[in-house]
């Protein structure tokens, strides 16, 4: 099917959302009239640049408050209608966009705002036009998809149609099945756009909390499939007003949105280069200097790490316990996790989805008889790696071997987005790598509101949480902005932590004051209790099981370890534990920076 975006969607001026939508790959799009009416080109010029970037205009709009309304208010509206037909005709658009009526002059007369539809229609025709009426989900009577068919079943006339919008759909909570009763050749129009579920004005949800599918909440793989069922045969066409999007590149969310329609198609049967199976955590790359190289080794080694390979033509260290591997590579930028790769059933084909998805290819340097590895950009620029086998015989090993400290692998890697980045990566991971996003959680912090996403595989090997601070600004922040960590496994986090004491690695302690309260609220047994509040060990528990975890400090300016143990079927995060870190951190941090 054809793919369209409303140039409402982008940033910029019209000329660089037409830019940056042809350079995604989009077929057409919905010109909205405010970016028209800003704009020094003419409809005939926008009409040209149109062509000349291989897009057709799909959709003039919006149209608003036409029907229903008293002869002199609709005679004045005629005339505005031809006045944009006139404009339509210069962009060689053949569809307006006409919303269901809030105006305060519209009655509630289903036959007279039919009537009035039928007239607009017949003028549309003149033109060889078209009109798609919308049911706005806030409209003054006419709010639902079902109402506004009824109204234009009673039009009856050809070129009176549907626009369906999904947002005015599933926010209502209307009941899809009742699309298949429409015929296909009835829907002008289809206009996708995800969005959280939100208990706030419908206005507002819609006009600034809207998403790309595939970011929020809405099953619009099963609205989308009931109206391909009727016939429909028009572009699937992303209709979105964020106020995020509204001001990123728009070359950026163009990509982003075509990415989202993709995996849309991909949820709908079309034919995708299917995601392989992941089986884990390969390793996770940190960057370090010739400062922070020595503070992560040493403290990797008191965690009972041990520098088991070096890289034969890259300054990169392997340090290995157990499957969990920490690459250091001394680029001497900023201390950052630069890269995580994951075990792939077949990592050319892994990198062959990816670039389907637009994922930014990454350039690698390798000498002859090193592996061969691909690699992609997520949106916060870490690199995201592809392995099987063989990618192990690029490091010599170095004959130590690790004292062990109970470590087993890699649980997650905890990676703070840019604000403006959160639903983007989300989206990447889960198209790209075939990931499945988790319910978001949010938390109080205290530097403020922190919401947090995780995206893991089916058998929960590869597990990555995204978080975001929602709101900061001025020069007030946490001690430790953008934070990122690896979390290790262990079957026995009591005995680790204990033996990471006693080889000194530089773990963070934990006030009592939250062990008085976890004994309020969550009563575990007093010897548990005691050996928690000695180690510094951290505890969750919900209806699946427990969840036991401790932190190192922060190493460098952002980066930190955590060792993780999941009882039973626990299969968050201990979110409610993140504050106690945060504070934790800062508290030593400016400890520090007194000192």
């Amino acid at each position: 099917m054809r793919r369209g975006i409303a140039t409402v969607c982008l940033s910029g001026t019209l000329e660089d959302k037409l830019t940056a939508a042809a350079a995604a790959g989009f077929d057409g799009v919905e010109i909205f009239e405010n970016d028209l009416v800003v704009s020094p080109l003419s409809p005939a010029e926008v009409r040209r640049r149109c062509d000349d970037l291989g897009l057709s205009v799909d959709l003039y709009q919006p149209f608003r408050d036409f029907e229903a309304v008293p002869p002199p208010v609709f005679e004045a509206n005629l005339r505005r209608a031809e006045r944009k037909f006139d404009v339509m005709e210069q962009l060689g658009a053949d569809t307006m966009l006409v919303c269901s009526s809030v105006s305060p002059d519209a009655v509630d007369d289903d036959d007279l705002a039919a009537e009035q539809l039928h007239t607009l229609g017949v003028r549309a025709a003149q033109r060889g036009m078209r009109v798609a009426y919308e049911a706005l989900a806030w409209g003054r009577f006419v709010d639902t998809y079902d109402h506004s068919w009824r109204i234009v079943r009673r039009a009856d006339h050809p070129a009176v149609g549907l626009c369906l919008d999904s947002f005015h759909v599933l926010s209502r909570g209307s009941d899809l099945a009742l699309i298949r009763t429409i015929p296909g050749e009835k829907i002008f129009f289809l206009q996708l756009a995800d969005a959280p579920r939100l208990h706030m004005d419908v206005l507002q949800w819609s006009r600034h909390h809207r998403l790309f599918p595939g970011q929020g909440a809405f099953d619009l793989t099963a609205f989308v499939g009931h109206v391909l069922a009727t016939g429909y045969s028009g572009p699937l066409s992303l209709e979105v007003f964020n106020d995020v999007f509204r001001q990123a590149d728009p070359r950026r969310a163009a990509v982003d949105a075509m990415r989202s329609l993709l995996g849309l198609e991909e949820s709908l049967g079309e034919p995708a280069i299917a995601a392989p199976e992941l089986s884990g955590h390969a390793f996770t790359e940190v960057a370090v200097d010739e400062t922070t190289g020595p503070q992560l080794a040493a403290a990797l080694t008191a965690m009972g790490f041990a520098h088991t390979g070096q890289h034969r033509s890259k300054p990169v260290q392997l340090w290995t316990q157990g499957e969990a591997r920490v690459l250091l590579n001394a680029t001497g930028g900023p201390t950052e996790i630069s890269a995580l790769a994951v075990e792939s059933a077949d990592p050319a084909r892994s990198a062959e989805r990816a670039e389907s998805f637009h994922a930014p290819v990454l350039p690698r340097e390798h000498r002859a008889g090193e592996a061969d590895l691909s690699a992609v950009a997520a949106p916060d620029g870490t690199a995201v790696f592809f392995c099987r086998d063989g990618w192990l015989s690029d490091f010599t090993p170095t004959g130590s071997s690790a004292a062990g400290a109970g470590l087993l692998g890699t649980d997650h890697v905890s990676l703070s987005q840019p604000f403006d980045n959160f639903d983007e990566a989300a989206l990447f991971y889960r198209t790209v790598l075939g990931l499945h996003p988790e319910m978001p959680t949010e938390f109080a912090a205290p530097f403020g509101l922190i919401r947090s996403r995780a995206v893991t595989n089916p058998a929960n090997t590869v597990r990555i949480a995204l978080n975001v601070a929602l709101l900061r600004r001025g020069e007030w922040a946490p001690g430790v902005p953008d934070p990122q960590h690896i979390a290790f496994t262990s079957d026995d986090v009591l005995a680790t932590a204990k033996a990471m004491h006693a080889a000194g690695a530089p773990l963070l302690e934990i006030p009592a004051n939250y062990y008085d309260d976890l004994d309020a609220r969550l009563a575990p047994p007093p010897d548990l209790l005691a050996a928690l509040r000695e180690y510094s060990v951290l505890y969750d528990r919900d209806e699946h099981g427990e969840f036991l975890h401790f932190y190192t400090e922060v190493l460098g300016s952002r980066v930190f370890f955590e060792v993780v143990q999941r009882i039973g079927g626990y299969r968050g995060y201990g979110a409610a534990n993140a504050p106690v870190r945060m504070a934790a951190h800062r508290r030593l941090r400016l400890a520090r920076q007194s000192g």
